[in-house]
C-alpha cells in the first residue's frame, strides 16, 4: 500500500533552477538567503505587472489555469470603479494527496511567494494580504516569513497580512471556501457562486490565486519576459512544478522546463518502463494510456491533446500488476467523503457514483456501467464549487482511459488483477470543525430538512433561499428529499420552510438521547434562538 506523500518529499530540478534556486544550499530559504539567491525586486506598477504577464502568458498553477493578466486587470478595474482597496489572497491550501509542489515552495521558499503577491498588493494599492493554508507546517513556514518581514496584522500596519489556516479538507482548497473562511466563516463554499474579481474579502474585489503562481510572477519580474520565455516552450515558456507518486520508486517534487518529454519525467522517478496508465492533473485530472504516455510532453496544451490534463501538477502512474478500476474506486470512494455535505449533487451523487463503480467490479454487468456514466453527468454544473465535477471527470475518464479491463469487469469475471493501493490517499470524512458534518459551531446542527412531495410544485423559493442545502433539477424542482441544515445555515431554514408557497417543507431536530420531535411544516429551534432566528 502506498503511504501518504511527506509535507516535502525529495526535490528535483530538470535544467536550471527558478523556483527552486537555493534548494541546494539550505533546508529553508529565509530572508537573507533569499536575497542572496534571488536578489532584490524592484515594485512595478498594476499595467505594467500585467503585460508582464501577459508576455509570458502566466496562467493559474492551481488547476483552472485562468490567464493571471487577466484576473489582476479585473480586479484593478472593479477596485477603482468601487473605489475601495481590493485584497491579495494566496491560496496555499494544497489538500490533494497526490500534490505537494506548493506545499515545497511555501517550506521551502516562503519569501518568493510573498514576493509575487507583495508585488501585486503595491501595484493595486491593497492594505489586505492574506495567505491560506492547511497544513502546520506551511503556517509556521509562512508565519516566520512574515515575521522576517516585519508584517504583522496590526491595525496601524500599512499592510496587514496574515495566515488563515483551515483544515485539511478537498474542498477548503476552493477559492470561495478560502474567502468565506477568511471573513470568519466556513472553510466550504457559499451557494451562490461570485467572481472574487468583483466581491471576494469583506466583499472586496479579491485578486485570488496559488502559491506557484505568486512564485513564477516573483521570477518573471525579476529576469524579465525576454529571459523568462528563453526557458521552455515559445506559448507556454517557463518552467513547472510538477509531484510525481504513485507507482514510482522515489516520489518527489520536480521542476521541469515546459516541453520536457513526460516519459523522462516518470523515468527520473522510477516509473514503470511502460505503466498501465498515467493519472494527470491529480484526482480532478484525467487518464491517459500508455500510447499517449510516450508523445505527451509537459505543457497544458500537450496533456490535453492527449487527453489528460496539468490541473494541479500531479503525475500519478501505475503498473501493469494492479487493477486500475479497484485503484480508481480507493480514489472514487475518498473523493465522496471530502463532499462538504450541503450539495445535493455531490454528497448524494458522488458516493452513488463510487458505489456504481464498485458494482462494476462485482460484475454489475452493462447496467452497472450505465448507472456509472448517468450519476457522472448528473452531478457536474450542479454544486456549489467544483468538487463533483473535477469528481465527474475523473470517473469518466477512469470509464475511457480503462476499455479492456472495462469489458472483463463487466462482460466477464473480472481482469484478475488485485488492487496494489499505489495511488496515495488521506483519511476523508472526518469530523472538522468548519466543515458541515462536523461537531464544531460551523458544523452539522440536530435538524433535517424535508420536502413533502405530495405538496410540493416546483417553485424554487427553497433553492434560492437555502442554497447550501437544496439545488433545483432539471425539472425545476429539488434534488434532495431530506438532508441535514448546516448550523451556520438554521435561520436561512428557518425562513425557506415558512416562505415555502406549497408548505412543502419541514424542519425536525433530533434531540441526543431522544427520539425526534417534529412539527409539520414548523421550524423546531433550539431553546434561546426562536425569537433571533423568527426574526430575521
Amino acid at each position: 500500500m502506498n503511504e501518504a506523500l511527506p509535507d516535502v518529499p525529495e526535490v528535483r530540478v530538470v535544467g536550471l533552477p527558478q523556483l527552486t534556486s537555493g534548494f541546494d544550499l539550505v533546508e529553508r530559504l529565509d530572508l537573507h538567503m533569499h536575497l542572496k539567491v534571488h536578489g532584490p525586486l524592484e515594485p512595478m506598477g498594476g499595467e505594467h505587472l500585467a503585460q508582464l504577464s501577459e508576455r509570458v502568458n502566466l496562467r493559474g498553477r492551481g488547476g483552472a489555469g485562468f490567464p493571471f493578466h487577466k484576473k489582476l486587470r479585473s480586479v484593478a478595474e472593479s477596485a477603482i470603479k468601487r473605489g475601495v482597496r481590493p485584497v491579495v489572497v494566496v491560496n496555499g491550501s494544497e489538500d490533494e494527496p497526490a500534490c505537494r509542489k506548493d506545499t515545497v515552495l511555501i517550506n521551502r521558499a516562503p519569501h518568493l511567494i510573498l514576493d509575487g503577491a507583495l508585488l501585486c498588493a503595491e501595484a493595486m494599492g491593497a492594505r489586505t494580504l492574506v495567505i491560506g493554508v492547511t497544513r502546520e507546517s506551511t503556517q509556521r513556514s509562512m508565519e516566520a516569513a512574515l515575521a522576517e518581514r516585519g508584517l504583522s496584522n496590526g491595525r496601524r500596519s500599512a499592510l496587514r497580512a496574515r495566515v488563515q489556516r483551515n483544515p485539511v479538507r478537498m474542498v477548503t482548497g476552493a477559492a470561495a471556501s478560502l474567502i468565506r473562511s477568511i471573513d470568519g466563516g466556513p472553510a466550504v463554499p457559499p451557494g451562490r457562486k461570485v467572481s472574487a474579481s468583483r466581491s471576494g474579502v469583506g466583499g472586496a474585489p479579491t485578486l485570488l490565486s496559488n502559491a506557484e503562481t505568486f512564485a513564477q510572477l516573483a521570477i518573471a519580474a525579476r529576469i524579465g519576459p525576454e529571459r523568462y520565455g528563453s526557458t521552455g516552450l515559445y506559448d507556454e515558456p517557463g518552467t513547472v512544478m510538477l509531484t510525481v507518486s504513485g507507482a514510482v520508486a522515489r516520489p518527489m517534487v520536480i521542476e521541469v522546463p515546459t516541453g520536457v518529454p513526460l516519459r523522462y519525467v516518470l523515468q527520473l522517478a522510477g516509473a514503470p518502463p511502460v505503466p498501465q496508465g498515467v493519472l494527470t492533473g491529480g484526482y480532478h485530472g484525467k487518464w491517459i494510456d500508455a500510447a499517449a504516455v510516450g508523445e505527451a510532453i509537459v505543457s497544458r496544451n500537450s496533456l490535453q491533446q492527449a487527453g489528460g490534463s496539468l490541473g494541479a501538477g500531479a503525475i500519478l502512474p501505475i503498473g501493469q500488476d494492479t487493477c486500475p478500476l479497484g485503484e480508481s474506486l480507493r480514489v472514487a470512494h475518498w473523493l465522496a467523503e471530502e463532499s462538504a455535505g450541503q450539495c445535493g449533487p455531490c454528497y448524494l451523487g458522488l458516493p452513488a457514483a463510487a458505489r456504481g463503480l464498485e458494482d462494476i467490479l462485482d460484475g454489475g454487468g452493462p447496467a452497472a456501467l450505465e448507472a456509472v456514466k448517468q450519476v457522472a453527468r448528473n452531478v457536474k454544473r450542479r454544486g456549489a464549487c467544483s468538487h463533483p465535477d473535477g469528481s465527474a471527470m475523473f470517473l469518466e475518464s477512469t470509464v475511457r482511459a480503462f476499455t479492456d479491463d472495462l469489458a472483463a469487469h463487466v462482460l466477464s469475471t473480472g481482469c484478475g488483477r488485485p488492487v496494489q493501493g499505489v495511488l496515495p490517499l488521506l483519511e476523508g470524512g472526518g469530523t472538522l470543525t468548519g466543515i458541515p458534518g462536523g461537531d464544531g459551531e460551523n458544523g452539522t446542527s440536530r435538524q433535517k430538512i424535508y420536502v413533502d412531495w405530495t405538496l410540493c410544485r416546483g417553485h424554487g423559493l427553497c433553492a434560492d433561499i437555502l442554497p447550501e442545502v437544496f439545488q433545483l433539477g432539471a425539472d425545476g424542482f429539488p434534488t434532495v428529499a431530506q438532508a441535514d441544515v448546516p448550523r451556520f445555515a438554521e435561520a436561512k431554514a428557518v425562513r425557506a420552510v415558512r416562505r415555502c408557497p406549497a408548505l412543502a417543507l419541514r424542519i425536525e431536530e433530533e434531540a441526543r438521547g431522544r427520539a425526534p420531535s417534529s412539527r409539520t411544516n414548523l421550524p423546531v429551534l433550539s431553546p434561546g434562538r426562536g425569537r433571533r432566528a423568527l426574526g430575521r
